[in-house]
């Protein structure tokens, strides 16, 4: 037994390939017992020290204790070589639990039998935390997932991870992300990217297994009062107020109405449109009773077999259809400009600011470097040459107003990946984009001739348009 017990570590520690395994192992173990110490004790990181830690060292520990059965084989083929030559050959090891010695060697054995399960189980658990991160997602591949991450962080669900959305719940989605996942490690690692990224995400899980787990259809229903604020390009940037009622609908006891109509659980469109999702050419209705209508746009006549003819892909319609921007929201520059100024961000009060600050973020600009300066410079250059008196009296106000406008450029332009102005167009309305009027233009028409409605009452009743002091907005006050 001694003899055998003395041949195992023989064969681990005379042969190389074991001795490197085991000391691999160790010092994996080592350096991952000491990250993951700092993690627990809170010291800040970047997602690559989440990498690092929790995918790159136990890959080395799992690759040191490969070797270690490797050497260990090694060791007993030269010892069979030795047997031909009729030498002494060691055999394995009987494992006695009476013997004292056996004991302990097996009570070692499953030590660290167990410490290596702990620490794979630790890093494991934590890399799966740390890969469905929302830093993770995004700053890990600078420039690739910079405009999406910076996006992100201004929408309404800033607080939502990557993985909410894009994977969802269950493993078999987590298996897919991650499968997906290793070509686009592929793509960033050799510059194989789109420029710009391409929407929309044709692999994204359905919408009612990812948001209707919190924005429940029947729920979001009746109608609601909007008030939107902008401000004219005259002198004074005068503030006007638009105010909608929004007939939200949604399903109100057995029937649906409104915008949220198109989810009723008994109703079903379908479309066929672009790769993009720009432009409908045709669209299918089931009713509850299963009556199927089909319009097409122009002068198409509408499809009689289900999935049709002609080019282009048919999609059953969902939330992402219209809300196709929930939470990487870009904006147009007059919409970055009125927000500034309600908030107080930007000085009203300066003369034409509205009109040059969105003058200023049209221009053309190769970096955010260069952004921030040409910006600046240029609506500054406006006051000094058309109102001197000003530029010298607010220069500290023009100043603050040129450095506000370089960061609103860099929430929305990514020259680098060719973001611009209007790359990624938002369907929810139709002021930045066709939007409902991708549909609901008046050229989609049934076999019949009839069209599929483009009454703005179905969808909205305007209270006021650019008014400075609306009347329903003066009733409305208590």
């Amino acid at each position: 037994m001694r003899t055998a017990m003395r041949s195992f570590f023989q064969a681990l520690m005379r042969d190389p390939v074991s001795l490197t395994g085991a000391a691999i192992t160790t010092a994996s173990a080592l350096v991952f017992g000491t990250l993951l110490c700092l993690d627990l004790l809170g010291m800040p990181g970047t997602p690559y020290l989440g990498i690092l830690a929790y995918c790159v060292v136990p890959g080395i520990f799992l690759f040191g204790l490969a070797l270690i059965p490797v050497g260990v084989w090694r060791e007993r083929r030269r010892a069979r070589r030795r047997a031909a030559q009729g030498l002494e050959v060691p055999g394995f090891p009987v494992i006695d639990m009476n013997q004292d010695r056996t004991r302990r060697m097996v009570f070692v054995f499953l030590a660290l039998t167990l410490l290596n399960i702990v620490i794979l189980a630790t890093a494991t658990y934590k890399g799966v935390e740390v890969m469905d991160s929302t830093p993770f997602c995004g700053r890990t591949c600078h420039t690739v997932m910079q405009p999406e991450f910076t996006a992100h962080g201004r929408s309404p669900h800033s607080r939502v991870a990557c993985v909410a959305c894009h994977i969802g719940p269950g493993g078999s989605w987590f298996v897919k992300s991650k499968l997906s996942g290793s070509w686009q490690l592929v793509s960033v690692a050799f510059n194989l990217y789109p420029k710009p990224i391409p929407t929309p995400v044709h692999n994204l899980r359905p919408a009612r297994e990812t948001c209707e787990q919190c924005h429940w259809p029947t729920k979001f229903v009746g109608d609601r009062l909007r008030v939107i604020t902008h401000h004219a390009d005259d002198e004074k940037s005068t503030p006007l107020k638009t105010v909608l009622l929004m007939r939200i609908g949604g399903m109100q006891g057995r029937t649906s109405q409104g915008i949220h109509w198109h989810v009723d659980p008994g109703v079903r469109i379908r479309y066929r449109s672009d790769a993009k999702r720009e432009t409908i050419t045709e669209v299918e209705k089931t009713l509850p009773d299963g009556t199927v209508t089909r319009f097409a746009a122009g002068a198409a006549v509408p499809a009689a077999s289900h999935d049709g003819a002609g080019e282009g892909e048919w999609r059953v319609m969902d939330c992402v259809d219209c809300h196709n921007r929930p939470t990487h929201i870009y904006r147009a520059p007059e919409d970055e400009v009125d927000t500034a100024m309600n908030e107080g961000r930007l000085d009203a009060g300066l003369p034409f600011a509205r009109r040059e600050a969105i003058k200023a973020l049209k221009g053309t600009y190769d970096s955010h470097e260069a952004a921030d300066a040409g910006i600046a410079a240029a609506f500054a250059a406006f006051y000094q040459k058309e109102y001197p008196e000003v530029a010298a009296a607010k220069r500290e106000e023009i100043d603050k107003a040129g450095r506000l406008l370089g960061d609103l450029y860099g929430f929305n332009v990514f020259p680098k990946m060719n973001v611009q102005w209007g790359t990624y167009p938002n369907h929810l309305g139709h002021t930045t984009s066709n939007g409902c009027f991708r549909c609901h233009d008046g050229e989609h028409k049934d076999a019949s001739g009839k069209a599929i409605s483009n009454d703005c009452d179905t969808c909205h009743t305007m209270l006021a348009m650019d008014e400075e002091n609306p009347k329903i907005l003066e009733d409305l006050k208590p």
